[in-house]
């Protein structure tokens, strides 16, 4: 009976057009496709900015945070909300739902912040809505401008007007934000001696701003013939013209407003300080839109830079500080050099299987047409060149070469047997269709559960899951048609007698022989067999609840970020002075190539690039503990060195452990505190954990005495608006410069408010609009408040940050045994970052995957095969005993790496994305191996041997293509578990469970598989009989 395979041998030029075709089309997409870090997915947040200048904490929650969180909660796809409620500023940050719209998003919450905006306060500002992508906290670009001769506000005008629109223009590019700008404002320091003298409150020259810098829009003017555009110089644009400003008039005396106050050409705030390598600088922060490919964006924001730095005014230099992008070009060029490396030990592992150079060429030639094959699917599916492709395609390697192995193999096998190359093809190959058939179909079955799988692992490697699919897909195509017709054509018996061949063929044989002697043994003592079977299995389940388990293992980036935190009341000029040590420290380090800070009075932000991996000697992780040693020794602040996620979508530290309630939020501290105070006992942090509410922010309170108040004929909102002109700092208005508005912001200068006391002497509207001393209706009342009052999910909410050294899952554990056992009723915990990310992406979700994975394999065995006993053999005699393997590599791990245990350090793994994923694939490939014994052992009963004659025989013809599709299989995964450089961890994770997996899983499936189908497999002597009596019917 004619074979599908028969056409292509008996065609070969039919053969060779289909595979031409492949790679045509494959290296067509290759040239094509997109790169990028991860694959593409909407992980993004809205986040909602309303400014208050100078509101209290209390006073920002309660008027403008409360009413604009409960309006935002009612818009669709947002997973949850957080909200920072600080003097000033109301900070209120929608997570949305994985994968949901985010232009959706933003454009309903913008509606509902707008339903809202009339019950705000009205000197509060506008909310601001700004969208910005949840892979990342920083930007994916960092442009440093500095100068010797310019001012920061003058550096930030120029940015303003010419930079940053043009690189805000770049495709892809989301925004260009300014960072640590010193925007240019009108300040009118307000001396508080001459407004006493000269009777001038603060509030009159408040009005007198807002009434004498006017904008007046007259319209104009329209004759007969002609018309005439009108405009009136009602507004003020110069520092002269605001000092000449008159701001009352008494006894025919002007009163102006530069002999009241300083009026200068200033900047909006004097709160940030940034720097470049110790540089006085202004940053801007370039961040790509969400689904934009942030390498594209970058190359074509250096490309632009070139051209602004040869426009650059004399004294202003302009660089690329920081490209995150490198990290990914990086780790794309080690994925392509694994590649590489990957291709050659294949060769000579096959060459070393085959000894003819003649049988390496079929799946040499078979391995490049699937991997290309693969890449043009991608196209098709509209995937991305990523680390995670990559990954997936350096897998395939060790995958694709198998069908190939197994057709040269079998059909060596007839050659030996006298047949000719054409005959011992076809017969080869007829052979196989159904195991190959079922092998691709098998790995399919195990790849698709990954890529339907909801949540972040879903998104990321649903791409990984179809691109590995896709390459098995096309290996199976190109092991049925072009591998038999190659091995026609090139395979002679004569190669057999060569002498590599012939002494690799007697090495075979004495492996086989001895096979045999060790499976006689097993098939004739079998209850021990299936004891020992049992054990092993059993042993699975404890070996993965005490694996160290984590989200994803943390990968050296070539950066060391640092969070700042200072005291309360610190200044600018305090913090920057021991910013400025941290800084030091960071350039101590002979691996630094620059360092960057932003510091604020309370807290900072900065951190060190380290040269590129191939010049330096230590890893990231290796260089964290002199920093974080060092910059513990600073006083004044506190600084934490820590790496950036190594998954999107992370937050600023590891482990993000939230208590929220209803009740007070000094209540939900102590409770917090409590917590803090186990965490920090038990070992289990890099440092004391953090705690994002404290209750150390001096606040002094006028307490105004409001019956002299009304007995002066007064009342509070005089006092009020006299207090709040005074020392605010808000804005009156804006003024031109050069077709760009700018604010107005009249306040006390420094000297005048150096502490509370001084407040006593300022000047507020008496009766009869006298001034008085405000020491006349008010006292000072000192304590102590909230630096911020944080909420989640609209209730009271405290965060736990640290960075864990035992694994994640453990910390995490840890935490919410502590908070169970001391916090109250009606408290809830949560989590943001990366812990959300475990444990919504942990356990229960992965064992349905892995569940949904055995039954997929099993449902296609079964109609392959068409039983349902065979896919139990198949099933039950490799997967426990391919996963004992695995796990041996993740329960070997020492749970807590400040333990040096060097025996376990380089070869063990932790449980995480990557290495589950790998265990799913496990399944898929050690299945094969039970497929090829089960099917040739039915195919042998059904021939006439016995059940234990044929599952031997099968087991000792199938040996051989075994140990060579596992050898290959090991060699093609060998470099991922050696790699070092960016992108290494997740490489070695998956590499190690495969390895171990395959390696340790087909010397027990050898075993256990013929020890297993002896007990299951249905006796096929009947189905024999049924054969023979449907043949005679026929001939009759």
């Amino acid at each position: 009976m004619k074979a599908f395979t028969d056409l292509f041998i008996g065609r070969p030029v039919l053969a060779i057009v289909v595979n031409l075709v492949i790679i045509i089309a494959g290296v067509q997409a290759i040239f094509n496709l997109n790169v990028r870090q991860y694959p593409r997915s909407d992980n993004a947040s809205v986040t909602v900015t309303t400014v208050y200048v100078g509101a209290g904490a209390s006073l920002v929650r309660g008027f403008i945070t409360t009413p604009l969180e409960r309006a935002i909660a009612a818009a669709d796809g947002i997973e949850y909300l957080e909200s920072q409620s600080a003097q000033g500023l109301s900070t209120i940050k929608a997570r949305l739902r994985l994968n949901y719209d985010a232009t959706k998003a933003l454009a309903e919450i913008s509606s509902k912040v707008d339903q809202v905006r009339g019950d705000l306060p009205p000197e509060a500002e506008v909310p601001v809505l700004n969208i910005e992508s949840a892979d990342s906290q920083f930007a994916s670009a960092y442009l440093s401008f500095s100068s010797d001769i310019l001012q920061q506000n003058e550096i930030t005008d120029y940015l303003v007007r010419v930079v940053q629109p043009r690189l805000s223009a770049v495709e892809g590019v989301q925004r260009a934000e300014i960072l640590g700008a010193r925007t240019f404002a009108m300040r009118v320091w307000l001396k508080p001696e001459k407004l006493a003298a000269l009777n001038v409150s603060p509030a009159q020259v408040r009005q007198a701003l807002a009434a004498n810098n006017y904008l007046a829009a007259i319209g104009r003017t329209r004759g007969s013939l002609i018309q005439v555009n009108l405009t009136a110089n009602t507004d003020l644009r110069s520092v002269e013209e605001f000092k000449n400003l008159v701001i009352r008039q008494q006894d025919g005396a002007l009163v102006r407003l530069a002999d009241i106050a300083e009026v200068v050409l200033g900047a909006e705030d004097y709160d940030t300080e940034v720097r470049y390598s110790g540089q006085t600088a202004v940053f801007m922060g370039i961040f790509p839109l969400p689904n934009a490919n942030a390498i594209d964006v970058i190359e074509r924001i250096r490309a632009e830079m070139e051209l602004i730095q040869k426009e650059l005014p004399t004294g202003l230099e302009g660089r690329l500080a920081y490209d995150a992008t490198d990290y990914i070009n990086n780790a794309i060029r080690e994925v392509i050099t694994t590649l590489s490396e990957t291709l050659l030990i294949v060769v000579v592992i096959i060459f070393l299987f085959l000894g003819s150079l003649r049988s390496v060429l079929v799946p040499v030639i078979a391995i490049p047409i699937s991997l290309v094959g693969g890449i043009f699917l991608m196209q098709v599916f509209g995937f991305t060149i990523n680390l995670l492709t990559l990954l997936a395609i350096v897998l395939s390697v060790g995958l694709v070469v198998d069908d190939a192995i197994v057709v040269v193999e079998n059909v060596e096998r007839h050659l030996r047997e006298g047949k000719t190359p054409f005959d011992a093809a076809i017969l080869g190959a007829r052979e196989l269709i159904g195991p190959i058939i079922a092998m691709t179909v098998t790995l399919i079955a195990v790849y698709t559960p990954i890529g339907l799988q909801g949540g972040l692992t879903g998104s990321l490697f649903r791409e990984f899951a179809f691109t590995l699919a896709g390459a098995v897909t096309i290996s199976g195509v190109v092991a049925l048609t072009l591998s038999p017709m190659m091995t026609s054509k090139l395979l002679t018996a004569e190669d057999e007698h060569q002498w590599l061949t012939a002494h690799i063929n007697a090495g075979f044989e004495r492996v086989k022989r001895f096979y045999g002697r060790v499976l006689d043994s097993a098939l004739n003592a079998r209850p021990p067999v299936y004891l020992m079977w049992v054990a092993l299995s059993v042993l699975v389940a404890p070996m993965w609840m005490f694996s160290a388990e984590e989200l994803a293992p943390t990968e050296d980036q070539g950066v060391i970020f640092g969070i700042v935190d200072a005291a309360a009341n610190a200044t600018l000029d305090q913090t920057s002075q021991f910013t400025a040590a941290a800084n030091t420290v960071f350039q101590s380090v002979p691996e630094t190539r620059f360092t960057f800070q932003i510091t604020f009075p309370t807290s900072g932000f900065g951190g060190m690039v380290v040269k590129p991996w191939d010049e330096r000697g230590r890893t990231v992780f290796q260089i964290l503990p002199e920093v974080q040693r060092k910059l513990q020794a600073i006083p004044g602040i506190q600084m934490f060195p820590i790496t950036p996620p190594a998954l999107p979508g992370g937050g600023q530290f590891p482990v993000e452990f939230i208590i929220a309630s209803t009740a007070d939020t000094q209540e939900i501290l102590q409770i917090a505190q409590q917590v803090q105070k186990k965490a920090l006992e038990s070992g289990m942090f890099a440092f004391p954990p953090l705690v994002d509410v404290k209750i150390d922010q001096p606040q002094t309170e006028i307490v105004i005495d409001r019956d002299k108040v009304a007995a002066l004929g007064l009342n509070l909102q005089q006092v009020g608006a006299d207090l709040t002109a005074a020392v605010g700092g808000n804005f009156v208005n804006r003024f031109n410069i050069a077709g760009r508005s700018y604010k107005v912001i009249p306040q006390v200068e420094r000297s005048g408010r150096l502490n509370p006391d001084q407040l006593e002497n300022i000047h507020v509207t008496g009766p009869g609009g006298q001034l008085m001393p405000l020491s006349t209706v008010a006292s000072l009342r000192d304590s102590t408040a909230p630096r911020s009052l944080n909420r989640f999910q609209q209730l009271n909410a405290v965060k736990i940050s640290g960075v864990a050294v035992q694994p994640l899952d453990r910390a995490l554990r840890f935490l919410e045994t502590e908070a169970a056992k001391v916090m109250p009723q009606g408290y809830t915990i949560d989590y943001t970052g990366e812990s959300r990310q475990l444990r919504l992406e942990g356990g229960s979700r992965f064992f349905a995957t892995m569940g949904f994975a055995i039954i997929m394999i099993f449902l296609v065995l079964a109609a392959q095969f068409n039983s349902f006993r065979d896919p139990f053999i198949i099933l039950l005699g490799s997967v426990p005993l391919a996963m004992f393997g695995a796990l041996l590599f993740t329960f070997l791990k020492m749970p807590n790496p400040q333990i040096p245990f060097p025996l376990t350090e380089g070869w063990t793994t932790t449980l995480n994305i990557y290495s589950k994923v790998g265990l799913v694939t496990l399944m898929g490939l050690i299945a094969k191996n039970g497929i090829l014994i089960v099917e040739f052992a039915n195919k042998l009963q059904l021939e006439g041997h016995a059940k234990l004659a044929a599952v031997r025989e099968a087991a000792l013809i199938r040996l051989r293509p075994i140990l060579m599709t596992t050898a290959a299989t090991i060699a093609g995964h060998l470099p991922l578990t050696l790699v070092a450089g960016a992108g290494a961890a997740a490489r070695n994770s998956i590499g190690l469970v495969l390895v171990g997996g395959i390696a340790i899983g087909t010397l027990f499936t050898l075993v256990f598989v013929p020890a297993l189908y002896m007990l299951i497999a249905r006796d096929h002597a009947r189905d024999r009989e049924a054969v023979e009596r449907a043949a005679a019917l026929a001939s009759t």
